[in-house]
């Protein structure tokens, strides 16, 4: 059983003298460390969300630019396709006329020596009916 005695107050005394060195010594140390370690983590943490925030800002500026560029690309793009087009049309055209130029000047060159071949042919028609009739009846006509 506990017995109440003058050393019990001492006791009492010399524990709260402890709590006060311990306070003083211990506690009160360690308590402002892990308040400086949450403030440096809370000043981080604001960092690394604003290291955050301007990589995704960032993030966004690039794939405006990057969008810029593909649809500046595409209509450059397309306006070459037009323009090589557009040439391509006038050289076929042209190579079209010229086709056509020979195609017509061979034609008449045909149709001339065409003529002349018929009227050569006209001018013997005589002589070689004469030659398959004299065949024919075994006499010269």
């Amino acid at each position: 059983m506990i017995e109440i005695d003058l050393t019990m107050p001492f006791q009492i005394a010399f524990i709260l003298i402890m709590i006060v060195i311990m306070n003083i010594v211990l506690y009160k140390p360690i308590r402002s460390i892990l308040a400086e370690r949450d403030k440096r983590i809370g000043g981080l943490e604001k960092d690394v969300e604003e290291f955050h925030k301007n990589a995704k800002l960032r993030l966004e500026e690039f794939d405006e630019k990057l969008n810029g560029a593909r649809s500046r690309a595409k209509t450059e793009l397309d306006r070459v396709r037009a323009e090589t087009q557009a040439v391509g049309n006038e050289k076929v055209a042209e190579i079209r006329k010229e086709v056509e130029a020979h195609k017509a000047s061979n034609q008449s060159l045909i149709q001339a020596e065409f003529a002349r071949a018929s009227q050569e042919l006209q001018a013997q028609v005589g002589g070689f009916a004469k030659d398959i009739a004299g065949k024919i009846i075994g006499r010269a006509v």
